[in-house]
């Protein structure tokens, strides 16, 4: 048995437009498929796909030291320098918060950045050369 890599990831996130709008418009994404009765939005880059789920009213915060879930994932770069133009596109994104700017991951020499984009997914961005 073989297995060949993730095809996509679904995230149930508070605010599906902001959501989608972070991949769409900050990090350069396209809209794949909507269905608005669901409502879901799926976003991809050409080779991975993020499908978003709208949760309903008051939703609770991912609390990652207390709940089973999706801690993080990370979305690889190409350069140290597409590291650093991505931090500074996202963190100037409405509704990102900033955990971390882009420091050595360990000792080194990869480096990432963490951010929670406007529904509070923690988003890592990372560079392995």
């Amino acid at each position: 048995m073989e297995t060949l890599g993730l095809h996509h990831l679904g995230l149930a996130v508070s605010n599906l437009r902001a959501s989608a709008a972070f991949f769409t418009d900050c990090l350069g994404w396209s809209i794949a498929k909507e269905v608005p009765t669901y409502p879901a939005i799926y976003v991809t880059n050409g080779s991975a796909f993020v499908t978003l789920w709208q949760t309903d009213s008051n939703p609770q915060p991912f609390d990652r030291k207390r709940n089973v879930g999706l801690h993080h994932f990370a979305i690889k770069v190409s350069s140290e320098a597409a590291l650093d133009e991505i931090f500074k596109r996202v963190s100037e994104h409405p509704g990102v918060v900033v955990e971390f700017n882009p420091e050595l991951l360990g000792s080194g020499p990869a480096k990432h950045c963490m951010v929670f984009e406007p529904s509070g997914i923690r988003v890592e961005f990372i560079w392995v050369p």
